[in-house]
């Protein structure tokens, strides 16, 4: 059955949308729908992710409140920033992360993360998921910075993912 129906649940849904688009439940309509919520997740199936597997939900709510924090204090942070460019210019750059990170979820979480965090730009990622390229808004310290984001971001998310 689930060869026949690889997603159950985005049939129905496909089929409802098909339906509430057309708003008509004409004998064509049910039947291009059922046809569209059957096929389309079998086409697609082979795209789709593969399972996620927590290994430790505890370390998922710390990240959690960590990354809420940093994005309060960063938030803080960039606005001061932009207040005090005109008399102290912010020192933006690249710098290169090495990653030991190699799940893709977990991969896409510390993308998220990255993107959510003001000040930093997930700017490229190696063919090879060794390293992260990443430009920062302010950085006074790289090494100081790499530390913290290896510490915060990187090493929870691999006893999540990995």
């Amino acid at each position: 059955m689930k060869r026949l129906f690889p997603a159950p649940w985005l049939s129905l849904s496909l089929w409802v949308l098909w339906l509430l688009l057309n708003l008509s439940l004409s004998a064509g309509n049910l039947l291009l729908g059922a046809v569209l919520g059957f096929l389309a997740p079998l086409m697609f199936a082979p795209l789709r992710p593969l399972p996620i597997r927590i290994r430790r939900p505890g370390v998922m709510i710390k990240l959690f409140f960590m990354v809420g924090r940093d994005v309060v204090m960063s938030n803080i942070a960039v606005a001061w920033g932009v207040l005090r460019a005109g008399h102290h210019p912010p020192r933006s750059r690249f710098i290169k992360i090495p990653l030991d990170l190699r799940d893709a979820n977990g991969l896409a979480a510390l993308s998220m993360i990255t993107t959510v965090v003001p000040g930093t730009i997930w700017s490229e990622l190696a063919l090879d998921r060794s390293v992260l390229l990443l430009h920062v808004f302010d950085l006074d310290d790289e090494v100081t910075f790499i530390e913290h984001f290896k510490t915060a971001y990187e090493r929870p998310l691999m006893e999540i993912f990995e």
